[in-house]
């Protein structure tokens, strides 16, 4: 155990954990890798097989265990991978990361290299299985393509490689595959890794690349490798935030340097290449589908552009992180998890010659596909997009530009880039003669991504800096002589201020990661410069807060949101919701309590500077692109850590080894000696003991801080509970694969999937009752009609990843579609069969045929999706399952729909597999009971989305037979507004009293107006309401009437406008399946009305304590209507003239006392006595009886005439009643009701028509009134065209 003590020691501080060797095991021979895919038909060289770890030293790190098999698998993703001479054996190197369980990730850097196999069995074990392969297929001794490889290396070397290499045209006929022991030389992969903490990848890949040339190069290298092994991983340290360290390969000194804790975290991973690939527009949507939490599948042959890629985009989120599973190279033994029904970044390796349409992805209706090596990405189907889009590209491209590299995906750099040092007065690295600089460049460029032969990676390492041999590998490039022979030339050439020039483009490649960085970083730093002011800090200690923690509301995202520019609104409504937002809040939360994440730290550390030079102020709430303006000072940081190095680690020294060990013998890795390696010097140097001490110094710490709080063990628990909420499986475990682990994690996924629905189905009964709540007059709103399309947006997105989980084959985009064309096909096969079959269903139609009124509309999957499948808009399968999801929420049918289809056992049987969620009986009843709860809110999420498509109408007039003719010999019309348009005047055929009709989406609907044009001997029509359906989501409008239409019957209205109001499901239609009518007896829907005056008031007449009431609430109603957010507002019309708007209001109060028709032998009207008062007033006008009063007053007399004349003369037969409300309406439009009030009251007219004891003639009541209708005038009031058609004014 001493020596595992030893090598812990100093671990956390350490730069290395483990240096590890990969290969084939001898002992074992040759094992193939099933898990890898393995295809028989293929020539055995080109086969998978399995490799090992043949060493990793030390054994163990105590905070850091060794996971042999992930290591193996990431080592050689696919397996070990078999050469002959006649092949291509170049060098590649590439990176991984692990992420363990609590998130924290170790990177791996690996250099694969082919060596020869000397072992007899393996080369005659290869033999046999040539030969086998022969006899079973004797047409592959023929020349065959080499597209059809799948060898892990083959894949690795891009094909540009194949191409380069003279020996790949020339030799590959001699042997074509094929392979004999007695002619060929048989080579085998083996992988050096380091195993370090953090991802200083230059560092480590000039450190392998050295440790190669030791075994290759012609003389042994100055030291044993056990040496520069042991130096790595106990010498050198970590480099001190802000600082720079120099320590020693095999053959040169490698520098590294670690940011400051002001600035942005470490990345070593080159971002301009990741641009370079994609290009910039590509690489910031692809940004934008990253921080949405999309699927993202990134594809490449080359692993190292997987982990280039993957690197640089999470690197982009900062100071947000990714909080899903990640996994930049998905070995070909866990493909299984492209079946993860959960946000994931992973990084698939593309089989050389495979095309994109042949792979087979469980899902991919909100996936971002992005295949590097074209240079082109796939987006899910409508998402928001990133704000400022346009000018970010722009800023980008700019920087870009400065460093010589091309915005566009793909395109090689634009020029030799000007010096690399920006400060003033400095000179360009590069000497004179440019072939030799092109072809430098050339050169570095393939080194930078990959694709660096061995010689050639040796040849760069020595020109770099040296004029006369950049010229000469110029002269040799283009003559095609090889410079091996150079190697053993001289030391470093030193460019300017003593940097080669791979430490030069180091630098330069630093530089313009940071730069790039800082321009993304700038962006939040603006757009969430005030986020602090929306965190809710609700709980007294961590403890409560942790238990809590899922019932507590973190973010106040309705103020936060209501701050915002409206350009930026529909990108952060989707944002906010993220697991990765959420988490940043809370380890704000949790910094009251414990030290501060480190993102955090630097993130709120640059909001606090920008506050302090005021730089947010003037641009509050404004959406103008702020340019990122430390671009100069970021990149000069770190030029001035590499230009004057900080620290320098031991030099590599002799090992206190056996003699005769670790032998030089060239071409091949040696078997290094593990005692030396397995244990840490013991005399501990200057780092270890600074390291010692800051540890007692920790351990004192946790110790007090265990005494202090609860106990750590359960707090890191609560931790894990706290930080896992709304998060699904985190990682993939990616060493143990039997089955048994697979079902395992499959189960994880179920279990995750339940607990998001059951979260995200609350979170919208929360917000939406939230909302009705305030339209009832409780509590406060907290959802726009942004944020609640954003979270029925994430629903579709759960039910697809839902349905997609487990799939047996994928067809089509959509999963739930494809689901529900299966569903259809079936279904349509047995009404067929049904169809024809004599028996009918007559019965049910008699039924139907006996109630007059709206006959009710059968809830049905098919026809649901009939309705979507005639919608021309819709394009794809995607669209389509999202419009009918969002259809069968508005409708309240969501669960019963989903739970009619998956009903059908066999057909789920037969599309899923046995672990899917859809065949978890219990887990899919849950998730049902979760989606049914929806029904207890009202969404219109159909209708106001999908607005311009066409709606089939069935309007039905229900008249009150007991008092009229259910017979009318006139002819009836109707035509129907919604807050979208109206439907135009549509006649009905007569005593049919029912009709459909097609016409644009008019949206909720508002008000009908219904006439007839008074022919025949029977034209009196007493009416008791309209219904109106939308037959597409079954919404039914009630629109009440209860009034004649008539000449010389009650008003003597032909029209009538008629105010709507949603009709509830009848309780014994269960589940929302539509509306019946209510039966014929019942009394008239608007008794108000036709107590007041038609019916001879026999009606309840109001007291004067409950009209003020009335009014209050009317007006009230109105103002809490302009509060909300515009997107937010009901109808207006419905608060005007409705059930208990201010017109029903205001016609209580002049009604009251109002002298009734027993005294006139005829009815008579408010309108009468408006009319007759307007009347006294022209007629006093022309008297000049009215000269005398003050001007105002006459200038507001002459609006009331001119209003009620306009009103008189206007086309339509709107009856006694209609003409007031269109009154009141007009005059609370332009603001002049309270100006009106006065003059009707001191008209004598009013002592003629009202009694003594009337409101209108209590002057206190009427002031009262005015100063209430006063609040009003704050409001734009807007009248909807039903209402005032035909008004000239």
């Amino acid at each position: 155990m001493s020596g595992t003590n030893a090598a812990s020691g100093a671990a956390p501080c350490r730069f290395a954990h483990y240096f590890v060797i990969c290969g084939i095991d001898t002992e074992t021979g040759l094992e193939p890798d099933e898990l890898a895919g393995e295809n028989f038909e293929q020539s055995p060289l080109k086969r998978t097989f399995k490799s090992k770890v043949l060493a990793h030293y030390p054994e163990n790190v105590e905070w850091n265990p060794f996971d042999q098999d992930a290591v193996n698998m990431l080592c050689m993703p696919k397996g070990l991978s078999f050469r002959t001479q006649a092949d291509s054996r170049e060098p590649q190197f590439h990176s991984f990361l692990i992420t363990r369980e609590d998130g924290s990730r170790t990177y791996g850097f690996v250099h694969t290299f082919y060596e020869e196999v000397t072992s007899p069995q393996i080369c005659s074990a290869m033999q046999t299985l040539y030969q086998m392969h022969q006899a079973e297929n004797p047409s592959s001794a023929t020349p065959s393509s080499s597209s059809s490889s799948s060898s892990s290396m083959d894949s690795l070397a891009s094909s540009l490689d194949e191409a380069d290499s003279p020996s790949s045209s020339s030799c590959r006929s001699v042997a074509c595959g094929g392979y004999d022991a007695s002619r060929d030389t048989l080579y085998v992969s083996k992988a050096l890794c380091l195993i370090t903490p953090m991802p200083f990848m230059h560092a480590c890949r000039r450190f392998l690349s050295q440790m190669h040339r030791a075994v290759t190069a012609a003389s042994p290298p100055p030291l044993p490798l056990e040496s520069y092994v042991h130096n790595v991983l106990y010498e050198v340290p970590l480099p001190p935030p802000g600082r720079s360290l120099k320590f020693h390969g095999v053959y040169e000194p490698i520098v590294c340097q670690r940011p400051g804790p002001g600035e942005l975290p470490l990345a070593d991973f080159p971002l301009g290449q990741t641009f370079t690939l994609l290009g910039v527009e590509n690489l910031v949507q692809l940004f934008n589908c990253t921080l949405l939490e999309m699927q993202i599948l990134l594809y490449s042959q080359d692993y190292q552009r997987l982990m280039t890629v993957a690197e640089g985009i999470t690197t982009l989120l900062f100071p947000f992180q990714w909080q899903h599973v990640y996994v930049p190279i998905l070995p070909a033994s866990l493909l299984h998890f492209l079946d993860a029904p959960v946000p994931y970044l992973m990084g698939l390796q593309s089989k050389e010659g495979t095309d994109r349409s042949k792979l087979e992805l469980p899902q991919e209706a909100n996936l971002c596909f992005v295949d590097i090596d074209n240079h082109c990405i796939e987006l899910p189907e409508d998402f928001p997009q990133f704000p400022n889009k346009p000018e970010f590209i722009q800023e980008l491209s700019e920087v870009l530009l400065r460093y010589g590299l091309s915005p566009v995906g793909g395109a090689p750099p634009i020029s030799d880039p000007p010096s690399t040092t920006t400060t003033p007065g400095s000179v360009s690295t590069r000497h004179p003669g440019l072939k030799g600089q092109q072809a430098l460049r050339e050169l570095e460029d393939d080194g930078r991504n990959g694709n660096l032969r061995g010689e050639q990676l040796a040849v760069l390492e020595l020109l770099q800096g040296n004029a006369t041999l950049e010229r000469l590998q110029a002269l040799a490039k283009r003559t095609g002589v090889r410079v091996e022979a150079l190697r053993g030339v001289g030391g470093e050439g030193e460019g300017q201020g003593g940097r080669t020039a791979v430490e030069e483009e180091e630098l330069r490649n630093a530089k313009l990661n940071v730069q790039l960085r800082e321009v993304f970083a700038s962006r939040f730093t603006t757009m969430f410069a005030d986020y602090e002011a929306f965190v809710i800090q609700s709980a007294p200690d961590l403890e409560s807060w942790l238990t809590n923690r899922e019932q507590m509301h973190n973010f106040d995202k309705a103020s936060f949101l209501s701050d915002q520019p409206e350009p930026y609104l529909p990108f952060l409504s989707h944002f906010i919701e993220t697991q990765m937002f959420a988490t940043f809040i809370d380890n704000k939360i949790m910094s009251q309590w414990e030290e501060k994440e480190p993102l955090l730290r630097v993130f709120d550390g640059r909001i606090d500077k920008a506050r302090l030079y005021n730089v947010r102020a003037p641009s509050l709430r404004s959406s103008n692109y702020q340019r990122c303006t430390i671009l100069k000072e970021s990149a000069q940081a770190i030029e001035q850590r590499l230009m004057k190095i900080d620290h320098t680690a031991i030099h590599p020294h002799l090992l206190d080894m056996k003699i005769g060990q670790g032998k030089y013998e060239q071409g091949f890795f040696p078997k290094l000696q593990s005692d030396v390696l397995s244990v840490g010097p013991i005399n501990n140097n200057r780092w270890s003991n600074r390291t010692a001490t800051a540890q007692r110094r920790k351990d004192r710490h946790r110790q007090q801080t265990e005494h202090l709080t609860l106990d750590n063990d359960l707090k890191e628990k609560h931790m894990q509970d706290a930080r896992s909420l709304g998060k699904n499986l985190r990682q993939p475990k990616l060493s143990d694969l039997s089955p048994a682990v697979i079902a395992q994690t499959n189960w994880k996924f179920v279990e995750g999937l339940l607990k998001e629905c059951r979260i995200k189905t609350k979170r919208m009964l929360v917000e939406k009752m939230g909302r009705e709540a305030v339209e009832l007059g409780h509590g406060e709103a907290n959802i726009t009609g942004l944020e609640e399309n954003t979270l029925i947006a994430s629903l579709c997105d759960l039910l697809e990843r839902i349905w997609s989980h487990g799939l047996q084959v994928k067809q089509g985009k959509s999963a739930l579609w494809s689901h529900l064309l299966h569903y259809q096909a079936r279904e349509e096969k047995l009404e067929q069969q049904q169809a024809e079959s004599p028996v009918s269903n007559g019965s049910e139609r008699r039924k139907s045929e006996s109630s007059i009124g709206m006959p009710s509309l059968r809830a049905s999957v098919i026809q649901d999706m009939r309705h979507i499948q005639s919608m021309g808009e819709i394009k794809t399968d995607v669209g389509r399952a999202r419009a009918w999801i969002r259809l069968s929420l508005e409708k309240k049918l969501l669960s019963q729909h989903l739970k009619q289809l998956l009903s059908r056992q066999a057909l789920t049987k037969k599309l899923y597999k046995r672990y899917a969620f859809l065949r978890c009986e219990e887990e899919k009843e849950q998730f049902l009971f979760h989606l049914l709860s929806l029904n207890t809110v009202d969404y219109f999420c159909f209708t106001s989305v999908f607005t311009t498509i066409m709606i089939p109408y069935r309007a039905v007039i229900i008249p009150i037979k007991k008092l009229s003719n259910a017979m009318t010999t006139s002819n009836p019309w109707v035509c129907v507004s919604g807050e979208l348009g109206d439907s135009g005047v549509r006649q009905i055929t007569k005593n049919v009293l029912e009709m459909t009709f097609d016409c644009q989406n008019l949206g909720k609907l508002t008000t009908v107006q219904l006439g007839h044009d008074n022919s025949g001997l029977l034209a009196k029509w007493l009416v008791d309401c309209v219904m109106v359906r939308n037959e597409i989501t079954g919404h039914t409008y009630k629109f009440p009437c209860g009034r004649w239409l008539g000449k010389g019957v009650d008003d003597g209205s032909l029209e009538r406008v008629l105010i709507g109001e949603l009709a509830l499901p009848n309780a014994d239609e269960d589940c929302g399946r539509g509306c019946r009518t209510p039966d014929m007896e019942h009394s008239p829907g608007q008794t108000r009305r036709i107590s007041i005056t038609s019916m001879g008031g026999r009606g309840y007449k109001p007291t004067s304590a409950q009209i003020q009431e009335a009014i209050g609430e009317a007006v009230n109603s109105i103002c809490k209507h302009f509060h909300k957010p515009e997107k937010e507002r009901g109808s207006l019309t419905i608060l005007l003239c409705g059930e208990v708007g201010l017109v029903g209001a205001l016609e209580q109060f002049f009604h009251n006392g109002f002298k009734s028709a027993r005294l006139f032998q005829k009815t008579v009207f408010v309108w009468d006595f408006v009319e007759k008062a307007v009347a006294y007033m022209e007629s006093a006008d022309q008297m000049g009886d009215m000269q005398e009063t003050a001007e105002p007053l006459g200038l507001t007399c002459v609006y009331l005439c001119r209003y009620v004349s306009a009103i008189n003369s206007s086309p339509r037969n709107i009856g006694k009643d209609g003409k007031f409300q269109l009154l009141v309406c007009l005059g609370a439009r332009d603001r002049l009701l309270i100006q009106w009030l006065p003059l009707l009251v001191e008209c004598p007219v009013i002592q003629r028509m009202y009694e003594e004891s009337a409101l209108l003639r209590d002057r206190t009541m009427v002031n009262a009134l005015i100063a209430v209708l006063q609040t009003l005038h704050d409001f734009p009031i807007t009248l909807e065209a039903s209402l005032i058609k035909g008004i000239d004014l």
